[in-house]
């Protein structure tokens, strides 16, 4: 059996814990190709929900207009993950749960997804 998180990723996840802690700061994670292991990942570090405010897996558009304050204007023009796509997750989870800082990601997961440039997995 693997180690989760994977070694290499442990003191990485160990020092945000402690580093967030030390400042009384907090995180919240809005992700969505990651599928949750961001969070996981977090929270695999003894003492994380002293900084852990919670997160989001926004895998499908359909849990972005139910989780994320996506709206249908949000779908008009989708055009796949781009950057200002990330920071809006990221806002909107920061801002609702409260929280310092908001780590957000997102992505094209395969074998499909499209053939433009934001959507080729």
């Amino acid at each position: 059996m693997a180690e989760f998180p994977p070694p290499s990723l442990q003191p990485l996840a160990q020092e945000l814990v402690e580093l967030l802690k030390a400042r009384k700061e907090t995180v919240s994670v809005a992700e969505t190709a990651a599928g949750g292991i961001i969070s996981a990942s977090l929270l695999s570090v003894p003492g994380a929900s002293a900084v852990y405010k919670g997160g989001l897996t926004v895998y499908t558009l359909e849990s972005r207009l139910a989780f994320a304050g996506w709206t249908q204007a949000n779908l008009q023009n989708y055009s796949g993950p781009t950057p200002e796509i990330v920071a809006g997750l990221a806002e909107h989870t920061r801002a609702t749960l409260g929280s310092t800082y908001a780590v957000s990601e997102s992505g094209t997961a395969g074998p499909t997804g499209g053939s433009t440039r934001n959507r080729t997995p």
